[in-house]
């Protein structure tokens, strides 16, 4: 393998710096995607589209909060492990791929969620502007992501080809394994050019389309809004519509800010890696490292996001820690249903 030679140093940001954020963002995570799994399980109604989404989105993050323990491990102490202990293997197989398999799932599903939202929207308004064509397009393509049935196969499509790929790449890494390495924290396992090369490009592509599509939603919302504004006067449902061109824009955001510089950087990564220049290789390293530890910030603040942007799962939340009525909860799914008939 090209610079195998190059034996990687990290600094104090990698060995300290790193299992420290890592450590923090673990309980933290795991504590409010559990809790969020939870209320999605137990108290907000299933059959809504939003919530399956959303419950896939938690599945996902939860994951990527059960690898960092092992992460964490790794940035601390891979320098010490050999290469072919057990330790290594773990933390490789387990660890990183499994995180990175988790973030795209995550990426899909807010993709998918963003669709649904402008989809939902698209439905509520005025259909007076809409054509022939473009009718039967959201028949066809967007009013397939308000469908729960369609929600539930589409959820379980992304998890089987994320399973299918992370398994692969496992197997194949046990075939071709290689001895050269010395030392866990290495280029052999931080930059393996034939099947992180291929992963890279795969997930970059997958991460590129996502964003594409919720930027679109949101342009083509935008649009529509505006449109709607100036032929007629939209009333009540403009809390609506902002609240829906709000959530678009926060998954905009959520892309742009926790995963654009990862999957700008990665393509950058690999071209980068055939010179022999060890400093120049270390430093590339490390930037990886914290870029993906950015990536995965996300799957511990979403259950924050989730709260300030879903009211359904605000007012949930709110009533565990209520005492309330039969007749409350009687009440309080009356108005579940209401605002799922308008959403």
């Amino acid at each position: 393998m090209k610079n195998s030679t190059c034996l990687l140093q990290p600094s104090l940001a990698t060995s300290v710096a790193l299992p420290v954020i890592y450590s923090l963002l673990f309980p933290a995570g795991t504590f409010g995607n559990i809790l969020a799994a939870w209320i999605f399980l137990k108290q907000v109604p299933t059959k809504r589209t939003q919530c399956i989404y959303m419950g896939n989105l938690v599945t996902a993050n939860l994951l990527v909060c059960c690898t960092m323990p092992f992460v964490a491990a790794y940035f601390a102490r891979g320098y010490q492990w050999s290469y072919v202990s057990i330790e290594c293997k773990i933390a490789n197989h387990f660890g990183t791929l499994i995180m990175h398999a988790s973030m795209y799932v995550t990426i899909i599903i807010l993709c998918s969620t963003a669709i649904n939202q402008y989809a939902t929207l698209k439905k509520t308004s005025d259909t007076q502007y809409s054509q022939a064509v473009n009718e039967n397009f959201y028949r066809c393509v967007l009013g397939k992501f308000r469908q729960p049935k369609f929600a539930k196969y589409l959820s379980i499509s992304i998890w089987l080809t994320v399973l299918c790929i992370t398994v692969t790449a496992v197997i194949y890494n046990a075939k071709v394994e290689t001895v050269e390495e010395h030392r866990c924290y290495s280029i052999g396992v931080e930059a393996n050019e034939i099947t992180a090369g291929i992963a890279a490009s795969v997930g970059t592509a997958c991460f590129f389309v996502s964003f594409m599509m919720v930027l679109l939603s949101y342009y083509c919302l935008t649009k529509r809004l505006s449109k709607i504004q100036k032929t007629t006067c939209i009333g009540e449902k403009h809390l609506i519509y902002s609240t829906v061109k709000r959530n678009i824009l926060v998954i905009q955001m959520i892309l742009t800010v926790c995963f654009l510089p990862y999957h700008i950087f990665r393509p950058i990564f690999y071209v980068l890696l055939t010179n022999n220049d060890c400093l120049r290789l270390n430093y590339l390293v490390e930037i990886k490292n914290f870029l993906t530890c950015l990536a995965a910030t996300k799957s511990s603040l979403d259950p924050i996001i989730i709260l300030l942007l879903d009211k359904t799962f605000k007012k949930s939340l709110y009533g565990l820690f209520t005492k309330s009525t039969p007749e409350y909860h009687e009440r309080k799914a009356g108005i579940f249903t209401e605002e799922t008939s308008k959403m």
